[in-house]
Parts: C-alpha cells; sequence; structure tokens
C-alpha cells in the first residue's frame, strides 16, 4: 500500500498480501538484489516489483517463485510462500458485494478484517461497525439517493456483516470517539434513534469497545476535521495505516508522521470527555427521543 494514495479503480489488496509484498521486500533487501536487478530477472519494469512488494498488484506464483530463487531462498521456503501468494490473492467474503461498494472502500473492509486495533473519529454519524440496521439504512439512502430498493439492501447488509468482527474470540479493539453533533442528526426518525442510542450504551459495556462522544461544550479541537481510522495489526510486517475518506475517493497514510498526527488528535479529544459522560449523554439524548 503506497504512503499516501487516494484509491480508484485499483485491485484491493488483502492484509495476507500485503505481509507477503513485505515479506519479499525483506528478502530482497538480505539478498542485496536492487529491484532493478530483480526487475531483469522477471523481465519486467522495476515499478512492477515495487507494485508487488506494495501490494498494489496480485502476487503471481510464478514471479513469486522467480524471485525467490533470485534472492537465493531454499525449494522449502518458495514451495511454502507460493502457497500463501495463491491464497493472497483468493478474493475476500466482501467480493460478493462489488456491485455496490466503491474499488477504493474494498481495501478498508480488508484492512478492518484483518487490524488488531481500531481507533476511529466520527464527526457526522456513529461508525459502521456501530450502526443498526434501522439507522444504517436511513444513512446509506441519504447517502445513495439514486439507489434502488435491492441495492441500499446489499449495502446494508455488507455494511451488517463487517460488525460480526466484534463478537469473534479474537475480536479486535474498537476505540471510538465521535461528536455529540453526532447524536442530534436525526437518521430514519425518533425510533430508529432510540435504538441506535440502545445499541452504543450495549456495545460500550463490552471489555473490547469504547464509546466517547465529545460534548459541544468541548468547543474548537484539534479533531475537527474529516472522519478516520486508525488500524494497528499483529503482524509485525505491517505498519500502522490510517484511512480517511472524501466524497468519491479514500486516502490509505502510513508514513510514521502521517500515522502518529492522527494518532495524537485522537488521543487529545478522548480527553475532552469520560466513558461516564458520554453515558450520561447517551442517556439524556435517548430521552429526548422518546
Amino acid at each position: 500500500m503506497s504512503d499516501a494514495r487516494a484509491s480508484a479503480g485499483t485491485s484491493a489488496p488483502t492484509v495476507l498480501r500485503m505481509i507477503l509484498g513485505r515479506r519479499l521486500q525483506e528478502r530482497r533487501l538480505g539478498a542485496g538484489v536492487s529491484l532493478d536487478d530483480a526487475a531483469k530477472a522477471l523481465r519486467v519494469t522495476s515499478l512492477t516489483i515495487r507494485r508487488l512488494e506494495k501490494a498494489e498488484v496480485g502476487l503471481k506464483p510464478l514471479y513469486v517463485e522467480k524471485l525467490l530463487q533470485t534472492y537465493g531462498a531454499g525449494q522449502q521456503e518458495i514451495d511454502e510462500f507460493v502457497e500463501l501468494a495463491e491464497r493472497a490473492n483468493e478474493p475476500g467474503w466482501w467480493h460478493a458485494y462489488r456491485d455496490v461498494v466503491p474499488s477504493w472502500f474494498t481495501a478498508y473492509v480488508s484492512l478492518e478484517s484483518g487490524a488488531k486495533t481500531l481507533r476511529t473519529y466520527e464527526p457526522q454519524y456513529v461508525t459502521g461497525l456501530l450502526q443498526t440496521y434501522g439507522y444504517a439504512r436511513a444513512v446509506l439512502r441519504g447517502g445513495f439517493p439514486n439507489d434502488g430498493d435491492e441495492e441500499l439492501e446489499r449495502r446494508v447488509d455488507l455494511r451488517l456483516r463487517r460488525q460480526s468482527l466484534l463478537e469473534k474470540p479474537d475480536a479486535p479493539t474498537l476505540w471510538v470517539v465521535m461528536e455529540e453533533a453526532v447524536l442530534h442528526r436525526v437518521a430514519g426518525g425518533p425510533e430508529i434513534m432510540r435504538e441506535q442510542i440502545d445499541r452504543l450504551l450495549e456495545v460500550s459495556e463490552l471489555d473490547h469497545v469504547s464509546v466517547d462522544i465529545v460534548p459541544f461544550s468541548a468547543g474548537a479541537h484539534v479533531g475537527a476535521c474529516a472522519p478516520f481510522t486508525y488500524f494497528r495489526f499483529e503482524e509485525p510486517e505491517l505498519p500502522d495505516v490510517v484511512y480517511s475518506e472524501i466524497l468519491s475517493a479514500s486516502v490509505y497514510l502510513d508514513q510514521r508522521a502521517d500515522v502518529a498526527a492522527h494518532l495524537e488528535a485522537h488521543n487529545r479529544m478522548s480527553l475532552l470527555t469520560s466513558s461516564a459522560d458520554s453515558r450520561t449523554l447517551l442517556h439524556r439524548m435517548r430521552k429526548e427521543y422518546s
């Protein structure tokens, strides 16, 4: 994955493919082989090798085998790597929704599925992993006004399927910071808002989920900007990644300075509230929708 890239129309890397790309790079550097020399072994350009290592293209087993031979790897290592490369090229479960999911968002679902820690900032809506059916349908209807009912239901179904991530035995840690404005933005009507607030109160009791709500009284703060999600992975080969989006594209950042700036913003925003204050605010807003 590139350091800072607006994705549009590219193949979305799976987390496994990202790991293997990093391992290929480490193997090449360890063998003292330059990008140009690796490219000559495959009769491709050095850009192709760079894209393989950054998981921007699929890992062709024949390419992988030839590269590892060039790097002096043994046959057992080559066979194991090729097997993993074949697995990495298999589409994720979200591939079935490619008709209703922008290509630049499929990378997000892959990162979300493989992350050990997720930290999000949401100024407008409840984060997708915590949305109820009614709330998700209302939000997606607003975001995709030209969708037919079938397309809309598929978008909602994808969003709800993503939530199974939080029910796994090895579920990631999710830390959500959102603005109080989210609770005032009515999506679907009072009944749906009550249901959504009940859901937030419920999940905030889980050990691996935190929900912090920055009140209006906090005033201006460092994170009052676009929504973003920070991913941290268990695998040492993968860097921390930050995702942010605009109307028709997204940006993935893995430069340390960019990631650190977003992480600091998330930390600062979390200090503007507390779990107890957030729950009090949720209960108060629920009463307003009664």
